[in-house]
């Protein structure tokens, strides 16, 4: 498996990158996790949009799935499309409620919205927790599950399996069970860190550094990767906390970073 990021500022885009999105690639078998802010025009760098077998979104905040509306623009109206984006709509696995959500997001009026429902040219997929569903064929199929995670808003950890290697990304998320069951034994863990350790931080919402750390650790996951890292704090500051907490390797996510799985 192949790690590309496309964007990995937390809480909206920031100066050097845009907001959360992940590339996945295994062989021909190519999918998104998460399409915040300024994501769909990293991924063209990366990838045509049209060879996508998937979009899978870990929870529904606008960070992290705000760019799926120029996605829609993308399969609709291209001039030269490759194939009847119709006959071939494109698979999205996400939270309860992302059909309505999105269609909402694209829609600006109630008129607009009567007769955009999107499944023109997507198929909607409910992550259901512990469920695993595959993506792609043949050799170069994808087995991912979703993990309840806590969140303001219903959230997913997403384990990506293939050949024996194992992904692991955790979306937003607050110090939990959860997280630690889906990063168990993971080869690399992409994981977020909102926050320094130790200040006023609200329960529930994301991780210090030091967590980020900690999860790993008890997850048993061979390396980390430190990500959502908002455009006010230092990244670098929280990947050394993490190591404080973590023995493996510890990596920063930066725009366009590739990491082999």
């Amino acid at each position: 498996m192949r790690l590309i990021v496309l964007g990995c500022s937390g809480s909206g885009p920031g100066p050097g990158s845009p907001a959360s999105g992940y590339l996945v690639e295994v062989g021909g078998t190519r999918l998104t996790l998460d399409l915040g802010n300024g994501t769909l025009g990293a991924l063209q760098r990366h990838l045509d949009p049209w060879s996508l077998d998937a979009v899978v979104f870990s929870h529904l905040h606008a960070d992290h799935c705000s760019d799926f509306a120029s996605l829609v623009v993308h399969r609709r109206y291209h001039p030269r499309p490759p194939f009847d984006a119709g006959a071939s709509p494109l698979p999205v696995h996400a939270p309860a409620g992302a059909h309505d959500r999105f269609a909402r997001a694209y829609a600006p009026t109630a008129d607009e919205l009567a007769g955009t429902d999107l499944t023109d040219v997507f198929t909607f997929h409910d992550l259901v927790a512990g469920g695993a569903r595959t993506i792609g064929t043949g050799d170069d199929e994808v087995r991912l599950t979703a993990v309840p995670v806590v969140h303001p808003c219903p959230a997913f950890a997403l384990r990506v399996e293939h050949g024996g290697r194992v992904l692991t990304y955790s979306g937003d998320t607050g110090a939990c069970p959860g997280l630690v069951d889906a990063a168990r034994d993971a080869d690399l863990l992409l994981c977020e860190a909102s926050w320094p350790h130790g200040a006023a931080n609200p329960p529930g919402v994301h991780l210090s550094g030091r967590e980020a750390g900690e999860h790993a650790a008890t997850a048993g996951a061979r390396r980390l990767v430190v990500t959502h890292v908002p455009a006010w704090y230092d990244r670098d500051e929280l990947a050394t906390e993490a190591k404080d907490a973590f023995d493996g390797p510890v990596e920063v996510a930066t725009a366009d970073a590739v990491f082999d799985v």
